[in-house]
């Protein structure tokens, strides 16, 4: 069975973008290989992202890099809105409900990761207990201001265990 892992890049301050979506302070920061990366991306099986994550900044567009690892993600995509596109692209599936969105990813992930992409995402699987694991790569850089990893105002308080031998911020959720 799939398991829900939100990962992201963030600043050390706690933002995964910065203001208005903005991405391109991370592309200093993709350079070189990283252990974890590479292990993550060889065990995601696919990609569930929020509209806003999926229409937004890349840091490589325009490049060989575009897209999500850096372009090197090639598996199957779905983004959970309200508003689908009339012509949405062709290895894209556009999912209206949450626990569809999941269910659908998980099908299509096997035994393999469903990757979240997108702060909003996250927080609902979250909140509705869907999220088994939690990976944050931090780039030596402070945005200030921007979309925080984690926006959850009156939220209740969700304990992390880390994840033996990983280096990283990797985390199970403690239920």
């Amino acid at each position: 069975m799939a398991k829900l892992l939100y990962s992201a890049t963030a600043s050390l301050d706690g933002y995964i973008a910065g203001p208005d979506g903005d991405m391109s302070w991370l592309t200093e920061h993709l350079t070189g290989g990283n252990p974890t990366a590479g292990r993550l991306l060889a065990n995601v099986g696919a990609i569930l992202a929020g509209n806003r994550t999926f229409g937004g900044d890349d840091p490589n567009r325009g490049t060989d890099s575009e897209g999500a690892f850096g372009g090197q993600y090639h598996g199957p995509v779905f983004v959970l809105t309200h508003r689908p596109p009339a012509e949405p692209p062709a290895d894209v599936t556009f999912v209206g409900d949450l626990h569809s969105a999941v269910a659908q990813a998980s099908a299509a992930a096997g035994e393999k990761y469903v990757n979240i992409l997108g702060a909003d995402v996250a927080k609902q699987c979250l909140r509705a207990g869907l999220l088994d694991e939690i990976l944050i790569f931090f780039a030596p850089v402070l945005l200030g201001g921007g979309v925080p990893m984690f926006d959850d105002p009156g939220g209740e308080r969700v304990r992390l265990a880390p994840i033996p031998g990983e280096t990283e911020h990797w985390y199970r959720v403690v239920r």
